[in-house]
């Protein structure tokens, strides 16, 4: 007989979303018991790009600098270039910093981009890696690869579960849990369990990025060596023979390539002669390739889960939404469905907050899902539905011409999406209950700019001190209260949030800034910042600060 082991939280995925709940949960005194089948993190590269809120979240918890370090050499472009083939004639390039050069370019950006930091180019590979690491550094944590959940069951009270090595050497571990997490992926046995189904649209049919996809991981030392074109961190080939792409996973050999399966063709039975066939084609190189892993994917979805919470189970990640990857929408928004669920978590296990705080993960997350993945598929589509016509890979004037053309539209189309600010940070949980509006009115929701807002419920506006810190530096691991403006006018400000919060057990902290630009920015000398760092209320005076922070934390409802 085994004992039965008891935890805070039980999360079923050892992938971004998983350990990033992981670290927002141990980081709080919160035990967490991570599994997940694979041997260890994710070997093949999936996710390639780690978008600025997502760094921005990284650099809170103290290791932006540390992803930032790893993925392409620091001084490798990561530019999105067009072409015909991979070494043939380029039709629209965006050019885009070096991780080296990204650190000091952030500080002098300001409109759309006035961010604390850039994104970065990197595969989840490397990612995983860390938050791992984050994960594992957490002395209530356990993260267990190569173990599976097997069964669970909502007692009411708590969670059942058993968990079991995948390899069968070692028995199973009954495990009891205050609550369950579903980021086990797009197949989750969790939401399958529940019989949760998905809402959206799926099986969309394009030239490019609809229906079924083979992915090749594969080392090609030759291929800058052999590629008559700048270096760049992706290359997209279009043509009328063969849809692909390209990208580097380590900024030397490794890359990630893939390519659209043919309609009728059955790709799974594709084998490795196929991945050089298709390659050779693509590249227009003749470069020995080493392939380290294939496999056939589906593109075309805008899909996700009709409930994100059943009980004391919760949704997350992949399992909750599931996205055609363009604009990198898919990992950046599981994350943030962990930052989202991590502080409520911990404020309901640590006995700070009720229950019912938790109802508004699903209130806040969902909206933002169908958001994302409406914004993955229009980006999905201005590629996919584009017609490579056959003259592009001619050489003789009707194909300048026709590279003309196409280069007109695919620089539009690289701009719309991989300079997303608008969707990066424009991100916001209006009407959720607990945000304390002020009868403002957000600005309009666009992909492609970004207009920095303090009207409640989104991100707060960024700024960089004069000392060099990000004003996001400053705000409390918790929650923030930023006193602004007026340094005789703050002395009195402040002291009743801290008394609300010492009745609620909030840990507040109140930061000062005298800073008339920053008073102007937020439009009010008083702002309310969440643990997710997104602004809960905002106002000119204390009167309310008891009702503002029991609404904002759940205790309350609007």
């Amino acid at each position: 007989m085994t004992m039965t082991l008891h935890t805070d939280v039980l999360i079923s995925g050892g992938g971004p979303c998983g350990l990033m709940l992981a670290i927002e949960l141990g980081r709080r005194g919160v035990a967490c018991l991570v599994v997940d089948q694979k041997p260890s993190t994710a070997f093949n590269p999936q996710a390639n790009a780690t978008q600025a809120r997502t760094m921005e979240h990284f650099r809170r918890l103290g290791f932006a600098q540390q992803v930032r370090q790893q993925g392409l050499p620091l001084d490798h472009p990561t530019d999105i270039a067009y072409l015909t083939r991979f070494a043939g004639h380029e039709m629209a390039r965006l050019r885009l910093p070096t991780a080296a050069a990204a650190t000091p370019l952030i500080k002098t950006l300001s409109g759309s981009w006035s961010a604390a930091e850039l994104p970065h180019r990197i595969s989840q590979k490397f990612v995983e890696v860390t938050l791992r690491e984050q994960a594992q550094a957490c002395p209530g944590n356990d993260v267990r690869y190569g173990w599976q959940l097997q069964a669970f069951s909502d007692e009411g009270s708590h969670i059942t579960a058993r968990v079991a090595p995948v390899d069968g050497h070692g028995p199973a571990q009954t495990v009891q849990a205050r609550y369950l997490i579903g980021a086990d992926g797009a197949r989750s046995p969790i939401r399958h369990q529940l019989g949760i189904a998905w809402e959206g649209a799926t099986g969309f049919k394009r030239n490019f990025m609809g229906g079924k996809m083979f992915a090749v991981y594969l080392r090609c030392p030759d291929f800058y060596r052999l590629n008559p074109n700048d270096r760049a961190w992706m290359y997209v080939m279009v043509n009328p023979a063969l849809r692909a792409f390209i990208m580097s996973v380590d900024g030397v050999s490794e890359f990630a390539f893939h390519t659209q399966v043919p309609e009728g063709v059955d790709g799974d039975s594709f084998t490795e002669d196929d991945a050089r066939r298709f390659f050779a084609q693509a590249s227009g190189l003749d470069a020995p390739i080493e392939i380290l892993a294939m496999a056939t994917w589906t593109a075309g979805h805008a899909l996700v889960a009709g409930e994100f919470q059943r009980g004391r189970i919760f949704l997350g990640g992949d399992a909750a939404h599931l996205f055609t990857p363009t604009g990198g929408l898919g990992y950046n928004t599981a994350v943030e469905d962990a930052v989202n669920l991590g502080w409520k978590l911990a404020a309901v296990v640590r006995g700070q907050a009720p229950e019912s705080l938790l109802d508004s993960y699903a209130l806040e997350r969902k909206p933002l899902a169908v958001r994302n993945t409406g914004y993955a598929r229009a980006l999905a589509d201005s590629i996919g539905l584009f017609e490579a016509v056959p003259e592009l890979d001619e050489d003789s004037a009707a194909g300048v011409a026709a590279r003309a053309k196409a280069g007109e539209y695919l620089d539009g189309h690289v701009k719309r999406e991989f300079n997303i600010p608008g969707i990066t940070f424009g991100g916001r949980y209006d009407g959720s209950p607990l945000i304390v509006g002020d009868g403002s009115t957000p600005p309009p929701d666009q992909p492609n700019v970004y207009t920095a807002s303090a009207c409640p419920g989104g991100r707060p506006p960024h700024a960089w001190l004069a000392d060099g810190r990000s004003l996001f530096d400053t705000f409390h691991t918790e929650w923030t209260l930023l006193v602004l403006g007026d340094t005789a006018g703050q002395a009195a400000q402040g002291s009743a949030f801290e008394n609300a919060a010492q009745q609620l057990r909030l840990d507040l902290r109140v930061v000062r800034h005298p800073i008339a630009e920053l008073l102007a920015l937020y439009e009010a000398p008083l702002v309310l910042i969440r643990p997710d760092h997104i602004v809960a209320w905002r106002g000119s005076d204390e009167s309310a600060a008891r009702a503002v922070l029991a609404q904002a934390s759940g205790h309350i409802t609007a």
